[in-house]
């Protein structure tokens, strides 16, 4: 049995949004082949965390330090160990999201923000920074309407990316991505480069 994490960062409901289907797809097709699994759930629309602040960040390192803290920073602590305890605990991690503005929405970028702690996610050392989560496998999910993979656009991608360097710097080399795109600057093959992606987001659930 595994513990397995859901992350989605898109508030759209699922008929407006691509990157929604491939996680509900991804999601239903993985219940279905893993039903022994236990399976949680993060809409982080839904759960609105604030910003990475002043408090967070002071109180984090206080804690690392077993330093007192103040009223503010514990609960700005709690609130950061939530979450990345859920990380930490989980041994499969589904990422889904859009590419918004040629990177991610600001909800997942304050996610990692709250997850991206020395000592936790990574260390440093004196040959440099090192990841400390190499079991984790993760899968990515991500839609975009114009094409990105190649082509001049390619250099402008800073999503899945992004997410991917993040992985990589907590030490993550399980990595997978199921990428839908062009279906807006192609629209007469929407519903064919759509349905592609679903169906290869359903095969890969079976297996991950």
């Amino acid at each position: 049995m595994a513990n397995v994490l859901f992350i989605k960062a898109n508030s759209r409901p699922i008929d407006q949004s691509v990157s929604v289907k491939l996680y509900h797809t991804f999601l239903e097709s993985y219940q279905k082949a893993h039903p022994n699994d236990t399976v949680t759930e993060l809409d982080l629309f839904k759960e609105n965390l604030p910003y990475y602040n002043t408090n967070q960040i002071n109180g984090m390192f206080k804690f690392s330090k077993q330093l007192e803290l103040t009223e503010e920073e514990i609960v700005a602590t709690e609130q950061v160990n939530h979450y990345l305890n859920q990380f930490l605990e989980a041994d499969k991690i589904v990422i889904a999201f859009p590419l918004w503005n040629f990177t991610i929405p600001a909800v997942l970028h304050t996610y990692f923000d709250y997850l991206g702690q020395a000592g936790k996610t990574f260390r440093y050392t004196a040959e440099g920074p090192v990841g400390l989560l190499p079991e984790k496998k993760v899968a990515l999910l991500n839609a975009r309407g114009g094409v990105y993979s190649e082509g001049p656009a390619q250099a402008s991608e800073m999503a899945v990316n992004y997410v991917k360097t993040l992985m990589n710097f907590w030490g993550i080399e399980d990595t997978t991505s199921i990428i839908i795109e062009g279906h807006n600057q192609y629209p007469e093959r929407a519903e064919e480069i759509i349905e592609d992606g679903l169906n290869k987001a359903t095969s890969l659930a079976v297996g991950f």
